[in-house]
């Protein structure tokens, strides 16, 4: 602002700034025209749209990937197994 004031100066920076602002409307209305006409914000939504749907089945896969609670279990069984025969071999070995 300070570099705009000394080089325009006080009289015209007004005028100036009125200019800027409407050259940057214009600016911004022809973007939103050029990605109208290019189809840009139809492409913009199917990729967003795509990024959700293969988020949510990642997310769907790695819980149904998620074997540490079968690992869990199917140990526990292993375990008691081994216990049942360990109980079994010395009832056998006292006898």
């Amino acid at each position: 602002m300070l570099v705009a004031f000394v080089v325009v100066g006080p009289e015209d920076l007004p005028k100036v700034a009125v200019w800027l602002g409407r050259m940057v409307r214009r600016i911004r209305s022809l973007i939103r025209e050029l990605k109208a006409e290019s189809g840009w914000n139809e492409i913009e939504r199917e990729i967003n749209d795509t990024k959700r749907e293969i988020d949510t089945d990642m997310r769907r896969l790695q819980s149904e990937i998620n074997i540490t609670r079968e690992l869990d279990e199917t140990s526990r069984e292993i375990s008691s197994e081994m216990n049942k025969i360990n109980t079994e071999i010395k009832i056998e070995e006292d006898k």
